[in-house]
Order: C-alpha cells, then structure tokens, then sequence
C-alpha cells in the first residue's frame, strides 16, 4: 500500500518534502525515486509504499479473519493484498489508478499462486463498490481521508474496520490508535469501525 488516493487532484512538490521529513535520508531517496514515477495530475499524494511491519500492524489491529474481504484503496505493489491473504487468509481486493503498476502487481499475485484469493482492479476509487468489504485499509492524507470519507459513510457496512495509515479521518474518533516504528521513524495507525446506520 501507498500514500496515494488514486483520485483527481494535485499534490505540491513541497508537500512531498514535508511528507518526508523524520525519514532517513536513504530512505528519502527511495521515497522521491517513487514519487517520480507518479502522475500528480491523478493522484492525491506521491506513491510511498508502507513498510512491510506497518502493514503486518494494521491488519492485525483490523482482526481480520479468514475469508474475509479486504479492500487496498491505492494498492502499490500489492503488499496489503499479499499479506491479508498468505498470513490472515482473507480474500483481497486492490484498487489502483495507474495500470502499470496494477498489472505489476497482478504478475507478482499469479506468480505466488494467490489469483484465486486477490483481485486488482485498474480503477480510480471513486468508482468502485465498496460495500463488500469487511476491511478497508488506506494510506492517504488528510485531504484525501476528508475527499473520500462520505463514500465511506454511504457504502460501507457498520461493523467494517477502516484502517489508516498515519493520517486521521477528520470528524471521526477513532476506535484505537497505535504506534509503530518503521525506517527509524514513528507511524500513528487509527483503527476505526463502521457504526450503524442513521
């Protein structure tokens, strides 16, 4: 998973910079080298992939079970999918705007066997269903949590854990925070889950 919202709008190269502030110089670089790679005319924020720890974090805090469906809004690499299904043997759904980099991560999901179990769907999010899901799991910003939260409030089911890295939902309290370390520098993880409907 990666800081993108794979939706239209713009990012500043300044707030590239300010995303990467705390994060070891190397690290940095392997950072901007992504980001390079990244449309901004598509996308919420530059393609950053989660650290494999902070992703084994996140879908441990979403209790996620066997069989269940867990949606990637902005799938990468498809890390998220991989390990939801290998480790916890959920099913997968990833949703990802630049089709270079959906179909990448679909040759890496045949070639571990997993096609069966995880889906990559070349799409910008605001298309796609949602209501499936029993986990959404997302690394977006501020901004783009704010763009996309009445799409989560509509379509997902009470019950369903949204799960997001470092940046908060705006107006939403989140069931459970916690802290995890990742490239010598902190990440905040919100758990949050679906209440019923009004």
């Amino acid at each position: 998973m990666r800081l993108s919202a794979r939706l239209a709008l713009g990012v500043s190269t300044l707030g590239v910079f300010a995303l990467l502030q705390g994060i070891p110089a190397n690290a940095q670089n392997v950072l901007l080298a992504q980001g390079k790679a990244r449309n901004f005319e598509k996308s919420l924020a530059p393609y950053v992939v989660s650290p494999q720890h902070i992703v084994d974090v996140m879908l441990e805090m979403a209790n996620v079970k066997p069989n269940e469906m867990v949606y990637d809004l902005g799938s990468g690499d498809g890390r998220v999918l991989i390990t939801a299904a290998q480790r916890f043997r959920a099913k997968a759904v990833g949703i990802e705007i630049e089709e270079a980099i959906a179909r990448t991560s679909e040759r890496k999901i045949a070639a571990l066997g997993l096609q069966e179990r995880i889906r990559v769907i070349h799409a910008d999010l605001r298309s796609v269903d949602l209501s499936p899901a029993d986990v959404v799991t997302m690394y977006l910003m501020t901004d783009s949590n704010e763009m996309i939260k009445p799409k989560l409030e509509q379509t997902l089911r009470p019950g369903t854990r949204v799960v997001s890295h470092e940046y908060k939902v705006p107006g939403w309290k989140a069931n459970r925070e916690e802290q995890a370390e990742a490239y010598a520098h902190g990440h905040t993880i919100y758990l949050y889950i679906m209440p019923p409907k009004k």
